[in-house]
């Protein structure tokens, strides 16, 4: 399911930031991605994200990220590591995965992840599992 197309999205207010390569959707304390199909990840498009996320939030706030995994796209794990290493913004991470190729690629993400990343079957379970982090409570 869309962000947009969720129940989330007329309860929360958000900002919507559309790239070229896909939308991301910027809330209180969480980002929502959903990459187009097709597209590779990779650390130019993630410092692209960056940057906007910096400008929105700030360069010390602390987010939790959701990889919303609509379509099949290729990514660069590191990247965001890089991210996380220099910045310290994100705070948690979960991947909503609608098929069990993309479950097996979040799993794989999972290991190699300095940051726990909690795989999620659906948007609203990634949504209402953010919602209850004690970061933002």
């Amino acid at each position: 399911m869309h962000f947009e197309n969720s129940l989330y999205s007329k309860e929360f207010k958000y900002l919507k930031v559309g790239l070229s390569f896909g939308n991301f959707y910027f809330c209180e304390y969480f980002f929502i991605s959903e990459i187009h199909q097709g597209e590779h990840f990779d650390w130019p498009k993630v410092m692209l994200v960056a940057k906007e996320i910096f400008k929105h939030y700030g360069l010390n706030a602390k987010l939790g990220y959701i990889s919303n995994r609509i379509y099949s796209y290729s990514s660069e794990p590191q990247s965001w590591d890089k991210i996380e290493k220099k910045y310290g913004i994100i705070v948690a991470s979960a991947i909503v995965y609608y098929n069990d190729f993309t479950y097996k690629n979040a799993s794989l993400e999972k290991m190699f992840s300095q940051k726990s990343i909690k795989r999620c079957m659906s948007l609203d379970e990634a949504i209402i599992w953010m919602k209850t982090l004690k970061e933002f409570n």
